[in-house]
């Protein structure tokens, strides 16, 4: 049930609603998966969007037995080729209707905060020069559980002062739409029903949400 509180912040995850690296993510993986002989395609992939770097991991072992610092490793090498392959990344890369709708909302006077799982968030949006539009941002490095959990969500809200029922979240990945409801937060999914079709508003892209619809 949607609350009829007015909507003071959009709080936006970032691969997939205001740019896509998920291709950075899936090379990267790969190229691990490829080094340690672990099978991985682009449809192993899809199961890792909006997941944290140690989960994606364990999703990729499918329960191998791995020593703890076998496991960290594996991690800070994947996270290598990912860093290497972002240092591409530029404004060319934001989604189309990105930028355009984070100005909306700040004329609307609406806040915004970031909330990606990824530790390289910050690097990011610095890179796609959008660091400016936002009062908080919130990263795999903020808290403990991130997505599926609503840690992260309710982290941005705090450093928002905020209620989560005043905060709405715009999501691309299931696990990030349960986080956001989880958090008691409204959500926009973005991406097909059958992912997202848990929010409270379902738009095939970023250019097309309606913010008038909405707040």
């Amino acid at each position: 049930m949607i609350s009829k509180k007015k909507i003071e912040a959009f709080i936006f995850d970032l691969d997939g609603v205001l740019t896509d690296t998920a291709e950075y993510h899936y090379l990267a993986w790969k190229r691990l998966a490829d080094e340690e002989g672990l099978p991985f395609s682009r449809k192993d992939n899809e199961q890792l969007r909006g997941v944290s770097r140690r989960a994606s991991l364990d999703l990729i072992l499918k329960g191998r037995n791995v020593s703890e610092k076998k496991i960290q490793e594996m991690m800070d090498r994947k996270n290598g080729y990912y860093r290497s392959y972002l240092e591409t990344v530029s404004e060319k890369d934001l989604l189309s209707g990105a930028v355009e709708l984070l100005d909306r909302l700040k004329k609307k006077g609406i806040r915004l905060a970031l909330a990606s799982a990824s530790k390289n968030a910050p690097t990011v949006i610095d890179k796609l020069g959008i660091v400016g539009y936002f009062e908080v941002i919130a990263d795999g490095n903020s808290v403990e559980k991130t997505k599926p959990a609503p840690d992260l969500f309710l982290y941005a809200a705090e450093q928002l002062n905020l209620e989560p029922q005043v905060c709405l979240v715009i999501e691309d990945a299931e696990a990030g739409i349960a986080a956001a409801q989880a958090a008691g937060m409204h959500t926009i999914g973005i991406g097909p029903v059958e992912r997202v079709g848990a929010a409270d508003f379902v738009y095939p892209s970023v250019a097309e949400i309606k913010v008038e619809e909405i707040i």
